[in-house]
Parts: structure tokens; C-alpha cells; sequence
């Protein structure tokens, strides 16, 4: 591990990361949205503990804020340890016992919709064997990309890339490239993914978030500073993209999601000038 990611786990494996989403798109016409978002850490193998010493986060559907595993995965509520081993197993990777933690919204008020969520796979040093990326568009189907990380690799700044191959945006093509660049959870949390078509640059997005203890009063304060978080989400990919429209945003129809539910990727070398994020 990590010294930060040590530091983490000194103060209990689930947390709050609260910090922003920043989107910028550079192809076709300039486009940029930023907005404040906070994310779950939970460890899926203790999930009702996590949730039910809580009061303001409650398993099921309904409250101020809510968890429950049926939103993630295949949806069939089939504890999400096994459908994660199961892939990871088809990938050939086994990461004998280790823990799996999911970074991802809650549902607020009954409402839930993740765009992105992603579950970090350790072996049992700790280190981090893996990463999958669960994405989720407004049609509600749902994809997901599978990348291992190689035994010894630096584990602070994940480096990883994997062909598109599920919808998303209506105004992006099929035939592109997600590049990802994770800082694994520690006492900050940032995701970058960058979209490109070859070498040229599409969209940058990402989430960076600093971490907060996973208590009732922390809840209560990004509820408060947050407000109606998933019901943001989705009102600003809509109205983000009416404004992309009206700047000449050519729309893509919506094919078929692939058949199997995962696709593999994987490492990607450092650029030669390392930029880090996250901070």
C-alpha cells in the first residue's frame, strides 16, 4: 500500500469523498461543465454493516439518502462479491479474498443514477489488482470495463485505457478510446478519464474528492451542501446536453449494448511528462 492509502485504512475503510466533476470537450466545439459531487466508498463485503449504523443512509430504496446492491451489477441483488470474483475469475485474475470497494452515489430521496461507478479490487496486501468501471447511461443500460494491474506496478497514479464500446453521450462516436487515470482511495480520490478518436483529443472528465469519516453528521453536511445530488446528475445531462446542441452538436442514434457485460483493457505506460491530478 500506499502511505496515504495506510492512513485510510487506519481510519476505517468506508468514507465520504466529497469534491467536483469537471468536464471539458475540446473536438467539434468547446463545451465545459463543473459541478460539486460526493461519492461512497464502501467495502461491498461489509455493506450492511456500513449502511445499517447509519441513520441517514438506509438499505432499500427510500430515505434521506439509500444503498442498496440491486442498483449495481446485473441489478438481480446476487451479492455484488460474487459477480465481481466471477469477472475478475473470466479475466483470470484472483485476487484470493482480498477486498473490493465500490466508489458510488447513493440514491437520495429514492432517486438513484450512477454514470460511473467503480469498484477497486485489492489483493491481500492491499495492493490494488484491479479496477472496474460500471457505467450507466440514461437509458439505464449498463456496461462495464475490466482492467487489471500488474503485480508490482505503482499503485498511487493508475494508469489504464480500454476501447468504447457501450453508448453514452448522443454526441459522441462509437469508435473511440478511454485512456483512465486513477488515484486509488486514500485521503484524496480522483478518476480522469479521457476520451479520445486516435491521438486527438475528445473530452476530459473527471471527479476528484478529499475524504470525510462516513458518519450521519458528514452525510448531513453534503445533503445540505449538495442538495438532491442524483436528481442534479440527471437534469444536467440533459440540460448539458440541450446547450450542446444548440452550439451545433451533431446527434449519434443509440446502437445495441454489447452482449457479454464486460470488457477487458488494459495498463497504459506514463506519458513522458507525468501530470498528476487529483491534488
Amino acid at each position: 500500500m500506499s502511505g496515504e492509502s495506510d492512513r485510510a485504512a487506519q481510519q476505517g475503510v468506508d468514507a465520504l469523498y466529497v469534491g467536483e466533476v469537471v468536464h471539458q470537450r475540446t473536438a467539434g466545439f468547446e463545451h465545459r461543465l463543473r459541478y460539486g459531487l460526493y461519492m461512497l466508498l464502501l467495502d461491498i463485503n461489509g455493506l450492511d454493516q456500513a449502511v445499517r449504523r447509519l441513520r441517514l443512509l438506509r438499505p432499500g430504496r427510500f430515505g434521506l439518502m439509500s444503498f442498496t446492491p440491486r442498483d449495481h451489477g446485473d441489478r438481480s441483488g446476487a451479492p455484488l462479491r460474487g459477480q465481481i470474483e466471477a469477472h475478475l475469475a473470466a479475466a483470470g485474475i484472483d485476487i484470493q479474498g482480498g477486498a473490493i470497494r465500490l466508489l458510488t452515489m447513493p440514491r437520495i430521496l429514492g432517486y438513484g443514477f450512477n454514470p460511473l461507478s467503480v469498484y477497486f479490487c485489492h489483493r491481500p496486501d492491499g495492493s490494488v489488482a484491479a479496477l472496474v468501471y460500471e457505467v450507466t447511461n440514461t437509458f439505464q443500460e449498463r456496461h462495464s470495463y475490466l482492467v487489471a494491474v500488474p503485480e508490482g506496478a505503482p499503485v498511487s497514479l493508475v494508469r489504464q485505457t480500454t476501447e468504447k464500446r457501450f453508448f453514452v453521450s448522443p454526441y459522441m462516436d462509437q469508435a473511440l478510446t478511454y485512456d483512465f487515470t486513477v488515484r486509488p482511495p486514500g485521503e484524496a480520490v480522483s478518476v480522469v478519464v479521457a476520451v479520445r478518436r486516435g491521438e486527438t483529443p475528445i473530452l476530459t472528465a473527471s471527479f476528484a474528492g478529499r475524504r470525510r469519516p462516513l458518519t450521519d453528521a458528514e452525510l448531513l453536511r453534503a445533503f445540505v451542501t449538495h442538495p438532491l445530488l442524483t436528481w442534479k446528475v440527471t437534469f444536467g445531462i440533459h440540460w448539458e446536453a440541450l446547450k450542446m446542441m444548440l452550439k451545433g452538436a451533431q446527434y449519434r442514434h443509440r446502437g445495441r449494448p454489447p452482449g457479454d457485460p464486460v470488457s477487458l483493457g488494459h495498463a497504459r505506460s506514463p506519458p513522458a511528462t507525468a501530470i498528476d491530478v487529483g491534488r
